[in-house]
């Protein structure tokens, strides 16, 4: 490993050493295997005078709960940093470094987990631990850390397990968690996004039906596959029409565009940088994208039916009535005189969840970033997928969880190709920028 970026300081090294040892823990998922890393983290923690337990369904994949609490006891907010150690595959042949080395190069530090989202665990802990080694404890309520297992896989052991059959280890009025944080800009200004909402899903399969024949005499039967060339047809050529909700409005203010014009103010975005458009458009309505198809068992023989599979994601506050308006708008009827006939069926449904755009911790988090970065702000966005939070606001309906991890070096449009990729990296600059800011913030709300 090459030497530490100098400017980081004592706290951004703590975060650095801390993540590079939990990158060196495999831990993807399948199959997981989180306990090492879980211990791990336990301990660093435990040294620093946290309560620590660890609680899961599964022996080998618990989730580490730390708690520090006011001295005396005296009432106040729960305030906890969220996180999940599992994190998805990588094949080292597509890498550069190897993905579970944790060697800085360069100033950045790689490997699997690097930003989504070992680094925000590790600033997270590292934060919390430098603060209890200091003497410090929460003047009012507790700081409580949660490092979760099974994220990627959709947390049935993790999160969800967690808030579901122990509510009472993880109740907290506020929430710090992924989704948001990585610096962008647009017209002039520098924002970072604080992700306040989530979307849902409500998947669906198109289903158009036929008369099976031998393949060897394309016209003997009727061929349900070819019936889904016109669904694919429109699906290609549009999007269901823009329902913006309160946030994306509130992300236009925040950006300098007017909300009252929408249309004007995505072209504007879209001329601007159509990267960050790509990033941004999906909070302003239902979208629609096919994934899957299938059709014949075999190769020579005509299908009599064909499933077209469509990944659906709805912003909090819309429903059912929303999609199926979006999928008449895009598809049509189900069945007229001018296309082939098809069905539609919901296979998936899960609403969309938001915490309010406007919050104290919200404006704790603002006059951080115009602190530390000055003429910065922050945004409100909406995640186009869904994270841990999900299963917290819907435990705690009163809590307050926002997605915030701040990068003010590697901006949004470099760290996004990264997640899920290759080569995942993070500036190690970052990884302390954002170590200062859950240090910070813990004194701000508890005292």
């Amino acid at each position: 490993m090459s030497a530490r970026t100098p400017e980081i300081g004592e706290l951004g090294a703590e975060a650095e050493e801390l993540l590079a040892g939990l990158i060196r823990f495999n831990t993807v998922n399948p199959p997981g295997n989180e306990r090492p890393a879980q211990e791990y983290l336990a301990d660093h923690l435990a040294r620093a005078g946290f309560e620590c337990e660890l609680l899961g369904a599964e022996e080998g994949r618990p989730n580490l709960i730390a708690r520090l609490r006011a001295e005396d006891g005296r009432d106040g907010p729960t305030l906890c940093y969220l996180g999940h150690v599992d994190t998805v595959l990588a094949d080292p042949a597509d890498w550069t470094h190897d993905p579970w080395s944790g060697d800085v190069v360069d100033g950045f530090l790689w490997g699997r987990g690097s930003l989504d989202m070992k680094s925000q665990v590790a600033a997270e802990i590292a934060a919390a631990a430098s603060l209890a080694r200091s003497g410090w404890r929460p003047a009012r309520g507790e700081l409580l850390i949660v490092a979760v297992v099974d994220e990627e896989t959709g947390g049935s052991l993790g999160a969800q397990w967690i808030t579901e059959t122990h509510p009472e280890k993880v109740r907290c009025d506020l929430l710090v968690n992924e989704g948001g944080g990585a610096v962008f800009e647009y017209g002039g200004r520098r924002c970072y996004g604080v992700c306040c909402a989530e979307k849902g899903v409500f998947r669906f399969t198109v289903t158009t039906d036929g008369v099976a024949g031998h393949a060897s005499m394309p016209s003997m039967g009727e061929n349900a596959l070819l019936k889904m060339g016109p669904v694919l047809e429109r699906l290609a050529a549009r999007q269901p029409s823009h329902l913006p909700t309160e946030e994306p409005l509130a992300f236009l203010r925040g950006i300098g565009e007017d909300p009252d014009d929408l249309d004007g103010s995505l072209e504007r975005l879209r001329d601007a940088d159509p990267r960050l458009a790509t990033m941004f458009e999906p909070m302003f309505g239902v979208t629609f994208t096919p994934t899957r198809i299938r059709a014949s068992e075999k190769i020579n023989v005509i299908p009599n039916r064909a499933e077209l599979k469509v990944d659906c994601r709805v912003p909090p506050g819309l429903g059912e009535e929303e999609v199926r308006r979006g999928i008449a708008e895009v598809l049509g009827p189900e069945s007229t005189d001018t296309h082939p006939p098809w069905r539609i069926d919901f296979t998936e449904r899960v609403v969309g969840n938001r915490s309010p755009v406007r919050s104290e911790l919200m404006d704790t988090i603002s006059a951080w970033i115009a602190e530390q970065d000055p003429g910065a702000e922050v945004v409100p966005v909406v995640l186009p997928g869904f994270t841990d939070s999900r299963h917290f606001r819907l435990a705690f309906p009163e809590c307050v969880a926002y997605g915030f991890f701040p990068h003010r070096h590697q901006t949004l449009l470099q760290t996004a190709p990264l997640i899920h990729g290759a080569d995942e990296r993070i500036d190690v600059r970052d990884l302390a920028f954002a170590t200062e800011l859950f240090r910070d913030l813990a004194v701000r709300v508890l005292g």
